[in-house]
């Protein structure tokens, strides 16, 4: 992503940390047991679209879920409203994913609220460069790989925080939430743990599809704008080559274009993909040059109306699709 689009006005999230700090005092600040608003329910705060499903597939009827992150909003642009951080402290829980959303980090760091979930914690994180591959080998070398050292999404260690996109890493992640809420509201524990196996369960289906899908293809590799699919890539043995891996709607540099027509060559690549929430300017640009086919690869950062699919596992199911396709599986 842009580092101008990823990194919020100081000034803007000074002033804004500041007047939330102010609200969490008026309402008494953070709680250290889960207060159930007068519906009953748990309030969950989840950071954007990941987390909000996790929340919801997990807690089902017994949590209310507000996210930070409205349809349509790409998530590395959010700037919080006063008003929002002030609802965190009145959260009982808070999902989060840290290095997605530094805005948001900010916010949750101040909040203080006793049960936040950072889901980086839940899984092991790995860095991933633009270029991909088998067993994680990166391909980014030379001028593209000191490019995609700015591609960190604000993570520590340049770990590539896009654990959603394994379904198996995700997986991991949805137990940890799961074990969150049952801490949070003791009472209803054995909900929490069925709808958590019942998710997970999913998943694992999920991943046997793609690890059967795309088993035999006839080609591995993939060019995509946004080099989020380094952890789907490493799991189901694919190559990601991002254009640029800062930016999806930046211009590929001359010589990023030039290796790009050379992999497409030499690894018969026949699509370049874009993403749901970014324009398709750049992967328009890299298919003329090359004279390859577009489509949407989604990193499932956000469900809008032109999402093919109304929640995660339909969304990713149409992922496997459009790779299956992409790459020619048998």
């Amino acid at each position: 992503m842009n580092v101008r689009r990823r990194l919020i006005s100081s000034t803007a999230a000074a002033a804004a940390v500041t007047l939330g700090i102010v609200t969490l005092s008026a309402c008494g600040g953070s709680s250290d047991a889960a207060d159930k608003g007068g519906d009953g329910k748990l309030d969950v705060v989840a950071s954007f679209y990941p987390m909000q499903y996790l929340a919801e597939q997990i807690g089902g009827g017994h949590v209310a879920v507000d996210t930070l992150t409205k349809p349509g909003v790409e998530p590395h642009d959010l700037e919080l409203k006063p008003k929002q951080i002030g609802e965190l402290g009145e959260a009982d829980v808070v999902l989060y994913l840290k290095g997605i959303q530094p805005a948001v980090d900010d916010a949750i760091a101040q909040a203080g609220v006793k049960n936040t979930v950072d889901a980086a914690t839940l899984t092991k994180l790995e860095a991933h460069g633009t270029g991909v591959g088998h067993a994680g080998h990166d391909h980014a070398e030379g001028e593209h790989a000191e490019e995609e050292a700015g591609h960190d999404h604000g993570s520590e260690a340049g770990n590539d925080p896009h654990i959603w996109l394994d379904p198996v890493k995700y997986a991991e992640v949805a137990k940890g939430v799961g074990t969150a809420l049952e801490k949070a509201d003791p009472a209803n524990a054995a909900d929490y743990r069925k709808n958590t196996d019942a998710l997970v369960k999913k998943l694992g289906d999920l991943n046997t599809d793609f690890a059967n899908g795309l088993k035999n293809t006839t080609t591995k590799t993939f060019i995509t704008t946004h080099s989020a699919f380094g952890y789907l890539a490493e799991r189901y043995g694919l190559d990601q080559e991002g254009i640029s891996g800062i930016d999806p709607e930046s211009e590929p540099s001359p010589a990023r274009i030039k290796e790009l027509q050379d992999v497409a060559k030499k690894d018969k690549v026949t699509t370049v993909f874009f993403e749901t929430l970014a324009s398709d300017k750049t992967a328009k640009t890299l298919a003329g040059d090359t004279g390859l086919k577009t489509d949407v690869l989604d990193p499932l950062e956000g469900i809008t109306d032109t999402s093919k699919g109304d929640d995660y596992i339909e969304v990713m199911r149409s992922n496997l699709a459009a790779l299956q396709k992409a790459l020619g599986a048998k």
